[in-house]
């Protein structure tokens, strides 16, 4: 269930000084088990053969899945961590923006499953993202 008080503008607070905010990321929706994310493609995203580089796409939909892990977590819960990602690599782009559906696909007391879709500014699909979170609860 969608925790109250988190909102894409309550994303871009909590990320100043950080690695999405390093990168661009921007939270654009945020709903039930859902959350959008995206950058602007810019040079210091490329690799050093001139394509967008992998850690770029894996930073955008690992901060996604993790951006709405934190929307979810269980009431009481004080965390989480990734215990878990993968991504299968479909295409690349040089330009323009790239946006990534994260979606809920598990959400229970110990662990989530986020799967995560990036795509280019004309819809094709440039990786596809699994990761499970563990919850961190309090101790004693």
């Amino acid at each position: 269930m969608l925790r109250p008080g988190f909102d894409p503008r309550a994303f871009r607070e909590r990320q100043v000084g950080s690695l999405p905010a390093l990168l661009g990321i921007e939270v654009d929706a945020l709903r039930e088990g859902v959350l959008e994310a995206s950058l602007r493609i810019e040079p210091h995203h490329h690799a050093p053969n001139g394509f967008l580089h992998a850690a770029t796409v894996v930073a955008l939909a690992d901060t996604a899945a993790g951006y709405g892990c934190i929307a979810h977590l269980p009431d009481g819960a004080r965390g989480f961590t990734t215990i878990e990602l993968k991504s299968n690599f479909l295409g690349t782009a040089l330009s323009g923006r790239i946006a990534v559906t994260a979606t809920l696909a598990h959400g229970g007391r110990t662990t989530q499953v986020w799967d995560a879709t990036v795509r280019d500014d004309a819809g094709k699909t440039l990786a596809l993202f699994r990761c499970t979170q563990m919850i961190l609860w309090p101790k004693g």
